[in-house]
């Protein structure tokens, strides 16, 4: 195999989405996999729609994805006169005219066919009138009208496209801006792409690429279609599903590595493995371990593995990732390092799904003031509990050792004394401490906590009772 190069070619006209981000994870493997070149070029031929704060956005997204590219960004806007020579070439050599037909002369030929049964392709009118440049004119390629194209899909197997299912697509618009089918063309072929791994949504298109191709003398690349991802209902993936931006996940507290193994996924696999590091990535990714069935996404299993991948974290790693999800709750950390902070992180680290939930779950430690969930107090904060309450205070306040495990012995003795379940001392406790009925071990935050701030908290649910 020559050396393999990839490219992942986004339209900067709106954020990276998983269908997308799968496609360039799938081609950055392929050319590591093979130790060959990642490009990254923009199809920013679309002026209306492109803007910059699109192409900053993709780049960022894959940046995240630790998907860094070997070869640009392009950008189609600035080849111009690079098409223009193409197209040149193809109108001298007889392979592509001028056509005049307006776009409401198409329209009415296009109703015109469909009311007759027929495919409504272009009739071909302009053909043979040897037209040259003018205003308002397209450059139309001139497409074989028998004879057969076979795509050689390496994940589908062959498919073959008769030539009188295509018609003369236009290739140059009369602005001197390409069409899709042309510029990709040109560019796959400028820059020695030799794979194009994409969506079979381009399928129907491939004939015509690779018709441009040989009518410019050239090999076309390698294609591989990857079948679409579905939503969980079997209907075509959109936001009613839950999907949303790549950075959009960032941004909830989704970790990259979590996202990469989750895309990976959608559609590859290695035998019964779901967890893989990207150097196993790398290694075991071929293009033959793709389904010829759409993937379905599923968010529970992406919300699953990144609570794997947090857990697997390094808890000084994690510690820095979520200081700014604390940020957002007002909660400012000046020393991720501090040993306080850490194990806080690491109490919460075998329950958080995300770093978003994490910061809300640890926030209760570094607050000056507790908010009492509303059914967390009416259940447990309730007169009854009170005189344990205050015989916990009076223990806690002549207890030497503020430890776990002297802790424990000392709600055990409590319960034992009043006649209750353990859990009858620990909830009202929990509640005082944190606000709410679920959070770490009780004996491991109020540890965490300190014996000032603990004793400080359980006066305040004290008072709160005689209050209401």
């Amino acid at each position: 195999m020559s050396t393999v190069k990839t490219r992942f070619p986004p339209s900067p006209t709106g954020h990276l989405h998983l269908g997308g981000a799968r496609t360039a994870l799938f081609n950055w493997l392929f050319a590591r996999h093979h130790g060959g070149t990642f490009l990254l070029r923009f199809e920013d031929t679309d002026r209306e729609r492109s803007k910059q704060e699109y192409v900053d956005s993709i780049k960022e997204a894959l940046e995240w994805l630790e998907l860094f590219w070997d070869e640009g960004p392009y950008f189609q806007s600035k080849r111009l006169d690079v098409y223009a020579e193409f197209a040149r070439k193809l109108l001298e050599e007889g392979k592509a005219y001028y056509c005049e037909c307006s776009p409401e002369v198409l329209e009415q030929k296009r109703k015109q066919a469909l009311a007759e049964g027929r495919k409504p392709k272009y009739d071909g009118t302009c053909r043979e009138k040897g037209l040259g440049p003018g205003p308002g004119r397209v450059l139309r390629f001139r497409c074989p009208e028998v004879g057969t194209t076979v795509v050689e899909d390496l994940i589908r197997g062959p498919v073959a496209f008769d030539h009188r299912e295509l018609d003369d697509f236009v290739i140059m618009r009369p602005d001197g801006v390409p069409t899709y089918q042309f510029a990709v063309v040109i560019d796959d072929l400028t820059m020695g792409i030799t794979h194009v791994i994409r969506g079979d949504d381009h399928l129907s298109n491939t004939p015509k690429q690779i018709l441009l191709f040989e009518a410019l003398g050239a090999k076309p690349p390698k294609y591989a279609h990857v079948p679409m991802i579905l939503g969980p209902d079997g209907t075509r993936l959109s936001k009613r599903h839950g999907a949303q931006s790549i950075l959009a996940y960032r941004d909830e507290g989704y970790l990259p590595q979590a996202m990469r193994n989750y895309l990976v996924r959608l559609g590859w696999s290695y035998g019964d493995q779901e967890i893989f590091s990207l150097e196993e990535m790398i290694e075991k990714f071929d293009l033959a371990r793709i389904s010829k069935s759409p993937a379905r996404f599923d968010p529970d299993k992406l919300l699953a593995l990144n609570a794997h991948y947090i857990r697997q974290e390094d808890t000084h790693r994690l510690a820095e990732l979520v200081v700014p999800f604390l940020a957002k709750l007002g909660v400012e950390i000046k020393n991720p390092a501090d040993e306080k902070f850490l194990k806080a992180v690491e109490s919460v680290k075998p329950r958080a799904r995300t770093l978003k939930e994490m910061a809300e779950m640890m926030r209760f430690y570094f607050v000056d003031e507790i908010t009492y969930e509303e059914k967390a107090a009416k259940k447990f904060l309730k007169p009854e509990i009170a005189p344990v309450l205050e015989e916990i205070v009076k223990a806690l306040e002549g207890m030497p050792a503020f430890e776990e495990k002297a802790l424990e012995d000392l709600f055990r003795g409590l319960a034992e004394k009043h006649q209750l379940k353990l859990k009858h001392v620990a909830q009202p406790v929990r509640v005082a401490l944190t606000g709410r009925t679920v959070s770490p071990g009780l004996f491991e935050i109020m540890d965490i906590l300190g014996k000032e701030t603990v004793i400080k908290r359980i006066k305040k649910a004290l008072a709160f009772i005689k209050e209401h």
